[in-house]
């Protein structure tokens, strides 16, 4: 039954990366769907938000709640509280009371202002030297309890794979897009040398030291000049495409 509970939460996991469009909505998607599980496993409304790390370089990406945001930010902004050790440890961090846990002084008086009483920081390892961890926030204090805190840990272990996957996803479309690009500016090139050999009877090398030597004279991008003498040529404008300087 565990099992099978695993698969169907990560099989929704999926659902939500293939039905979002970037790697923000994913993880505003990750973090509702967390505090939806956590709030289903201690009965109490919880709140989550998601920290991620590269390069040392720490920021909230996504939450539950505009709430779980500025909390996790405030976190942040200080550099101290179970977020934070959560990240630099690689293990889950409790704060189960603000009233009297003794750490982090200043964070633990932002939580209660919010009537924010206990949280629980879960580390989700991605790769290289990036990280991510859930923040998650209860109004009561005491309720992250062992069984809680299991199911959190679970859930980011999932979270994670999810979140590594979207990632891969969004970098093989950044390739593809600057692949398109690279193409489309190489066949305008292509199809201006090819204009030039039609008109001056010369090589494609020649071509495109005429197209090259325009370009530098004109102070004009490769491409961008390229492309004009494409545009001219397949429009009613006449024109003349020697490069006469």
């Amino acid at each position: 039954m565990v099992d099978q509970d695993l698969a169907e939460d990560f099989e929704r996991l999926v659902d939500l990366i293939g039905s979002t469009e970037d790697i923000k909505s994913v993880l505003d998607a990750i973090t509702t769907f967390a505090a939806a599980t956590m709030t289903d496993t201690t009965g109490t409304s919880v709140e989550c938000a998601v920290t991620l790390r590269r390069r040392k370089h720490t920021a909230t990406i996504g939450g539950s709640s505009s709430s779980a945001v500025v909390l996790d930010r405030i976190e942040q902004s200080l550099g101290d509280g179970p977020c934070v050790d959560a990240l630099d440890t690689g293990v889950p961090v409790l704060l189960g009371d603000v009233d009297s846990d003794p750490r982090w002084p200043e964070y633990r008086k932002a939580l209660s202002a919010a009537g924010i009483a206990s949280a629980l920081g879960v580390p989700m390892p991605l790769q290289d030297d990036a990280g991510a961890v859930l923040d998650f926030f209860a109004p009561v204090s005491g309720l992250f309890s062992e069984r809680a805190v299991a199911e959190a840990v679970r859930f980011a272990g999932m979270a994670g794979m999810a979140l590594r996957l979207a990632i891969r996803i969004a970098s093989a479309d950044q390739r593809a897009e600057n692949l398109k690009a690279a193409m489309d500016t190489r066949t305008a090139i292509d199809v201006a040398c090819g204009i030039l050999m039609a008109q001056n009877k010369c090589s494609k090398d020649e071509a495109f030291e005429l197209l090259r030597r325009a370009s530098n004279t004109r102070n004009q991008k490769l491409h961008d000049l390229a492309q004009s003498l494409v545009d001219r040529f397949t429009g009613s404008q006449p024109t003349s495409a020697y490069f006469d300087d």
